[in-house]
């Protein structure tokens, strides 16, 4: 891979970063995009030297800054730019809508001109409640339930329509709940990340709802891999594909797991409850299978790493 060169949208979100990492450790060379709406500068601070990585400042949702960092040396484009607090989403439905839809289109016209290959980063988020079973795959039924998810499986369709009707080389990528350094440990962080900082600062985590509802834990380092290996392969192109370890954790357990000796938890009413997916499992054999993807790390090697980093950043 070292001869090629990618686009990533969102390069310097949480995520973002772990792709632009990936791919720099494979050789590539990365041209960010990123409007610092949610990601920083300090997120790619140690790319910075690196020759073959360079970071625009511009908005998705201007097709002139979407199209000058493409040209005809881009052989792809990693498209992780969103607004993804699914709160903020219920309280303004229009700016989820501009960035996460009409950004998502400016993207795929500027990969259409030019015949570029997209993978497209989704969200676990669209799916129907899983009542039973091994876990959700990609046959499993979607279910909006915030405008966050509704806008995010819009711009996913839209992909899918410039697959069938232009022929564009689009994969559609939907890793389950990602966690890692640098994530944000406030209401748009997720939770591992939140627990994780709380206890470090001898504060209460504090569970929305009764904290039966679960999640499959997937670590940062796994999720970018599957993201750079699934955009790659021809395997995949047209496809929609999960990602997560296969296995869920309900928010009770979790707290258990990150709270040390002294630590207390309490269940607070629940910010946003009809927008809830109470179950989320992944059936992550479809990514096994077209991409040979396995994650390699465990949750509670994830939390170790996870809290090493924190405590490190508060030396």
């Amino acid at each position: 891979m070292s001869e090629r060169t990618v686009v990533v949208t969102g390069a310097a979100g949480f995520i973002g970063r772990w792709v632009v990492a990936e791919l720099l450790d494979r050789g590539v060379t990365v041209r960010g995009l990123d409007d610092f709406s949610n990601g920083s500068r300090e997120n790619v601070a140690a790319f910075e030297d690196d020759d073959r990585f360079s970071l625009a400042e511009g908005d998705v949702c201007d097709p002139e800054a979407v199209a000058a960092v493409f040209d005809d040396d881009v052989d792809a484009c990693i498209h992780l730019a969103a607004e993804i607090d699914v709160q903020e989403s219920l309280d303004a439905p229009m700016d989820h809508f501009e960035a996460n839809v009409v950004g998502t289109q400016n993207v795929l016209e500027a990969c259409r001109k030019r015949g570029t290959r997209l993978g497209l980063v989704g969200t676990c988020m669209v799916y129907d409640m899983l009542d039973a079973g091994e876990g959700i795959d990609e046959d499993h039924p979607v279910k909006p339930a915030s405008p966050y998810a509704g806008s995010k499986l819009a711009g996913e369709n839209m992909a899918e329509s410039y697959y069938h009707g232009y022929d564009l080389p689009v994969t559609i990528l939907r890793p389950f709940n990602t966690y890692g350094p640098y994530q944000k440990t406030g209401m748009a962080g997720g939770v591992v990340s939140i627990f994780v900082d709380r206890d470090l600062n001898d504060e209460t985590l504090k569970i929305f709802g009764d904290g039966t509802q679960t999640r499959d834990l997937l670590y940062a380092t796994d999720c970018a891999r599957f993201i750079v290996d699934g955009t790659f392969s021809d395997d995949a192109v047209g496809e929609v594909v999960n990602a997560g370890t296969g296995e869920d954790i309900s928010i009770n357990d979790l707290a258990d797991l990150v709270a040390t000796d002294g630590t207390d938890v309490e269940h607070v009413e629940h910010h946003h409850p009809q927008s809830e997916v109470q179950r989320l499992r992944c059936d992550p054999s479809k990514a096994e299978e077209l991409l040979g993807w396995t994650p390699e790390v465990s949750l509670e090697e994830g939390v170790d790493r996870l809290r090493a980093w924190m405590r490190e950043r508060q030396r």
